[in-house]
C-alpha cells in the first residue's frame, strides 16, 4: 500500500520563511494564502527571488523562459507550473528543452494541484576556475 506524503505543498516546493515569491499567470484559488501561511514574502519587483511561480501551457509562454532566470536570486528557482494529463498543451520534455535552452536545469517534480504538474529549474551550478 502506497504511503501518503504528510508534507504540505509548500513544504514539497521548498518554501520558507522570508523568501521572495512572485506569481506570474499561475491561477491557483490557495496559492498566495499558503504562501503567506509559510512567511513567503510576495513581490511585485521581480528581481532577486528565491522563487518565482510562472505557467506555462503554450509554446509562446514557454518562449518566455529567457527572460525569467534574470529575475531569480543566485539560488533562486523558477517553478514552472502547468496542465497535467491528456488535457495538457505542453507535455514535461517541452518544458525542460525550454528551459535548458536558457541555461537551466531541472531538479524536481511537485503535483501542483489535481490538474497542474510543476517542474523547479534552477540556474546550472558555474564551476570554480581550477587553481594553479
Amino acid at each position: 500500500m502506497p504511503t501518503v506524503s504528510t508534507k504540505s505543498r509548500m513544504d514539497k516546493i521548498g518554501v520558507k520563511g522570508g523568501m521572495r515569491v512572485a506569481i506570474m499567470g499561475v491561477k491557483d484559488p490557495t496559492l498566495s494564502a499558503e504562501l503567506a501561511a509559510q512567511g513567503a514574502i510576495p513581490v511585485t519587483e521581480l528581481s532577486n527571488l528565491d522563487i518565482l511561480f510562472y505557467a506555462a501551457d503554450s509554446a509562446e509562454a514557454l518562449a518566455r523562459i529567457d527572460a525569467l532566470a534574470p529575475m531569480l536570486a543566485e539560488k533562486g528557482a523558477l517553478w514552472i507550473v502547468s496542465v497535467k494529463g491528456k488535457p495538457a498543451t505542453v507535455q514535461h520534455a517541452d518544458v525542460i528543452t525550454a528551459a535548458k535552452a536558457h541555461g537551466l536545469i531541472d531538479n524536481k517534480v511537485v503535483a501542483f494541484s489535481a490538474t497542474q504538474t510543476s517542474l523547479r529549474f534552477t540556474r546550472a551550478k558555474v564551476a570554480a576556475p581550477a587553481e594553479g
